[in-house]
């Protein structure tokens, strides 16, 4: 007789052999509170504080934010009642949409249940609708991604990281035929910033359509939170702008923006999209109000960006090996997957520090680190208590520190 709960058990047993057996702590956020929350340990309930939220800018807490969602459910109810090809948009999904297409500056736009799920079915149904389509992706992209390019069944070709002489050669061999370049504007591991105008360069000389995720970018940059093509003065150059409404915004759901033709081609032809439950009306309420708040209000920007940049400062004065980056990811790099782990059980378990280890497959194996993610609402005592934290558990866990350079106040 055929053991098939064996086949599962070995593959956790391998995985926990290699490391990469992930735990999830059981946490609760405390709004009007963040970045303090409860964790729930085995001894019962300890104070924490949080810094690897990817509510950036802390709107998940934000009261007008909080209040759209509440007043909606008790107007509305809490569910969509089904796919929208069956019950119909909810009106509170036609004003998000509204409002995501005025914020990329683009024709249309179109909700999705979730980032990974608008990138999946985004791409694999754009390259399915262009005949003999080539995608041109690259090396970082995201697993969403990387699944959508997949699932087109299309060919590809693989770009090194924000390579331009390597993206124009892969063009050039592929001559005529129609090609998708996607990419992203932050990576979330390295917290490096796509070329977007030197890549769009390429794809109007080569005749390549554009696609970017934006997902760590919006909210986060450009006078009204449109991103790092809204700073940069590249929105209209890129046919389609996806992004979330589960980071910088601090609510959920993920999205495509561009043209009328090309949002409705995937509204019509994307299985991910026809056969999903819609977003509950207030979520998409909720979303709506982040969206329209960030757009009007840069000082949660402003302060984010005060607390990233003077962590990063705190944390390499402190020795610590922060690997430099121009947005506001801070990664500190660890390089074993065991260390890290260990690292992050000591942070919470003996200073109420919570962040999750990033192991392979996540990055590429001796590249395992910490990324640290700071708010607006992280204060200068938060960093300095977290900058003496690393500190210790780097000493306790002999890992080496680098030498030390003058924090900036």
């Amino acid at each position: 007789m055929m053991d098939y709960q064996n086949f599962f058990t070995s593959a956790l047993d391998r995985l926990q052999a290699e490391r990469r057996y992930r735990v999830f702590a059981d946490i609760e956020r405390l709004a009007g509170r963040y970045p303090q929350a409860l964790w729930h340990s085995p001894e019962g309930p300890r104070p924490i504080t949080v810094w690897c939220s990817n509510d950036y800018l802390g709107m998940g807490q934000n009261r007008d934010v909080t209040r759209a969602m509440v007043e909606t459910a008790w107007r509305l109810g809490t569910g969509s009642g089904g796919t929208r090809n069956i019950s119909g948009n909810s009106h509170p999904i036609v004003e998000l949409e509204a409002e995501l297409a005025d914020l990329h500056g683009k024709e249309a736009a179109l909700v999705f249940t979730s980032g990974y799920v608008s990138n999946q079915t985004g791409i694999s149904t754009l390259a399915r609708l262009i005949p003999n389509c080539l995608i041109l992706s690259d090396a970082l992209n995201h697993n969403s991604m990387i699944e959508g390019v997949r699932q087109s069944g299309c060919d590809k070709a693989v770009f090194r990281h924000n390579d331009l002489e390597h993206l124009e050669e892969l063009l050039q061999a592929a001559g005529d035929r129609p090609k998708l370049i996607v990419f992203e504007s932050v990576y979330s591991m390295d917290g490096d910033v796509a070329p977007i105008h030197a890549i769009c360069d390429l794809a109007e000389r080569y005749g390549a359509m554009t696609y970017i995720d934006e997902v760590h970018a919006v909210g986060m940059y450009g006078p009204r939170g449109g991103g790092i093509a809204e700073r940069e003065g590249a929105m209209h150059r890129l046919d389609v702008i996806e992004g979330t409404m589960a980071k910088a915004f601090g609510v959920m759901g993920g999205y495509l923006t561009g043209t009328k033709a090309v949002m409705d081609a995937i509204r019509s032809f994307a299985p991910g999209f026809i056969f999903s439950t819609a977003l509950p009306p207030a979520v998409a309420a909720a979303a709506m109000a982040s969206i329209r708040h960030l757009k009007a209000s840069s000082s949660e920007r402003q302060q984010q960006q005060r607390q990233a940049a003077r962590t990063k400062a705190v944390l390499s004065g402190a020795g610590l090996p922060v690997l430099d980056t121009p947005t506001h990811i801070v990664p500190v790099m660890v390089g074993d997957a065991e260390a890290c782990k260990a690292a992050c059980d000591r942070l919470l378990e003996k200073h109420g520090i919570y962040i999750q280890p990033i192991n392979y497959p996540t990055v590429p194996r001796g590249t395992e680190r910490l990324r640290i993610t700071p708010g607006p609402f992280h204060s200068n005592a938060h960093i300095d208590a977290l900058a003496a934290a690393l500190v210790e558990v780097w000493t306790a866990l002999r890992l080496p520190l680098e030498p030390k350079v003058q924090a900036a106040e």
